[in-house]
């Protein structure tokens, strides 16, 4: 299975006068995966039972939490470095800048190389396939699917090669 994109079209909003170019979109399909659902994986793969995934990754994000809010960043090895940042208003005099000028904090995630998406990838457990949802949809009986390469001229908007379902 791969994952689906759109074409959306865009102005240049700095061009009055600016002709929409087509980009594609990831679209995300169906509900999110959510903890169960990545136990369920997860278990498939070991000897560990479901119950004992999913108290361990809910104790892995009570902990990573704490460590967040203790100030320090977590670097999980071939994952990513979590972090917190802040968005904050600025004083003239030091004396006046206190806690109370942070006015939002968020969890930053910076991927590890290990996992960074790369379009190029060429083994099989590091691609990424994309396909045309529109070409998907209104598929004319023929095999649907599709990469990330291209070529699908014309106006119908059909026309790819193989099934992304299976």
């Amino acid at each position: 299975m791969g994952v689906p994109f759109k074409k959306i079209p865009r102005k240049d909003p700095r061009k009055e006068d600016a002709v929409a170019k087509f980009y594609p979109q990831l679209v995300t399909l169906g509900d999110n995966a959510d903890l169960e659902d990545v136990a369920y994986v997860m278990k498939e793969k070991s000897s560990l039972t479901l119950g004992d995934i999913k108290s361990v990754i809910t104790n892995f994000v009570e902990a990573l939490i704490g460590k967040l809010y203790g100030g320090q960043s977590v670097n999980i090895k071939d994952f990513g470095v979590f972090s917190l940042s802040a968005r904050t208003v600025g004083v003239e005099k030091k004396e006046d800048c206190t806690a109370k000028n942070i006015k939002a904090v968020k969890i930053n995630f910076r991927p590890s190389t290990t996992i960074r998406p790369d379009v190029t990838a060429t083994r099989a457990g590091q691609k990424i396939d994309f396909y045309d949802l529109e070409a998907l949809v209104n598929k004319d009986g023929s095999s649907s699917g599709g990469s990330s390469s291209g070529g699908q001229g014309g106006s119908d908007g059909g026309g790819v090669d193989e099934n992304p379902l299976g």
